[in-house]
């Protein structure tokens, strides 16, 4: 192996910067937040109502043009260590809780369809507050309601 000076790389490669991975809940629903506001029209498929599916079965939840497969794709995230596009990956990943996560990504919630626009927008207020809030800025505000908070603990 010949070793050679970074400039003289330059002249026959492209070299740039490795993007530093990212650490910590915030940072990564900040990048999820930033790749949706680039195209803050698109349509994305929601999950079908999470809450009734058996708990044993949610973490393999997964659909097609979702804002997780969107997620997926993103090589910053992969790298950062998002392992996949299902319901479970996005909670573990990206640290949030099942009343989060079913706020973000549920039909029930959100209607068959999301934009990626409200979508960033519900990431930046997940990423500014601490985990764990969510009853106090979710249920108490109804919009989760009983019944689904009912079958997400079950």
């Amino acid at each position: 192996m010949e070793h050679q000076p970074l400039r003289q790389l330059r002249d026959i490669a492209d070299v740039g910067q490795v993007p530093a991975l990212l650490e910590g809940r915030r940072a990564r629903l900040e990048r999820w937040a930033e790749i949706l506001e680039r195209e803050p029209g698109r349509a994305f498929v929601t999950l079908e109502e999470i809450e009734f599916v058996p708990r044993r079965m949610r973490a393999a939840i997964r659909a097609d043009n979702s804002p997780l497969a969107f997620a997926y794709a993103d090589p910053l995230l992969r790298a950062s260590g998002l392992q996949g596009d299902t319901f479970g990956d996005a909670r573990s990943f990206f640290e949030l809780s099942t009343g989060e996560a079913h706020h973000l990504l549920c039909s029930c919630v959100n209607g068959r369809h999301v934009k990626a626009g409200p979508t960033a927008r519900r990431l930046r207020r997940l990423a500014a507050r601490r985990p764990g809030l969510w009853l106090a800025y979710g249920c108490a505000a109804g919009i989760v309601g009983l019944p689904g908070l009912m079958y997400l603990l079950a």
